[in-house]
């Protein structure tokens, strides 16, 4: 592979078209994920309160798909074109050829195998279409159904991170549990 990144690409799954950001989705966005408490605190991003300040966001996210290093997909239900939730690279290591994976699925479709095609699909996407030799992802130790994901998208468990995360609401502290997936185990 020439190329290390290539940027955000549309991809078909099975049941998901994953694809750029249009700002058209702030509507979908608000109603589905980004205003729900549960869904972000597990993503780890901030509620977003306002339609207004999706779209804000929205312009930052699509005025960076012009950089080859921006990988953001939103991710929506071919059945009726709705944003149902995102995947993304948090971060790129060009140096070392890997990239951090993030994903969040709105809680009414959490369960239906969305986050795991997702993420299976970028996986392909990733050692087919791109230099890249590793992905690597985490998820909180409360958030088995991440696990389920990271699982069954074929990365591989590679240890924990003992009381890495803490919780000021509960005051209570949670592990993070690290997971990977390198070219070689895709092909």
């Amino acid at each position: 592979m020439d190329q290390i990144n290539v940027g955000t690409k549309v991809i078909e799954a099975e049941r998901l078209k994953l694809r750029p950001f249009i700002i058209e989705d702030a509507h979908d966005m608000f109603k589905n994920w980004i205003n729900d408490e549960e869904v972000q605190s597990n993503y780890g991003e901030p509620v977003y309160e306002n339609i207004s300040s999706v779209k804000e966001l929205l312009e930052t996210w699509i005025s960076s798909y012009g950089n080859n290093e921006f990988y953001r997909w939103a991710i929506v239900l071919k059945e009726n074109n709705e944003n149902i939730g995102q995947i993304a690279f948090c971060s790129i290591n060009v140096e070392h050829n890997y990239a951090d994976i993030e994903y969040c699925i709105s809680r009414n479709y959490q369960g239906k195998g969305y986050a795991a095609e997702a993420l299976s699909e970028v996986i392909k996407f990733t050692f087919e279409k791109t230099g890249l030799n590793r992905l690597e992802a985490f998820h909180r130790g409360k958030n088995q159904a991440s696990a389920q994901v990271l699982q069954k998208s074929k990365m591989k468990y590679e240890g924990t991170s003992r009381q890495a995360f803490y919780y000021k609401d509960t005051n209570e502290y949670d592990d993070r549990i690290h997971y990977g997936i390198i070219r070689d185990d895709y092909f």
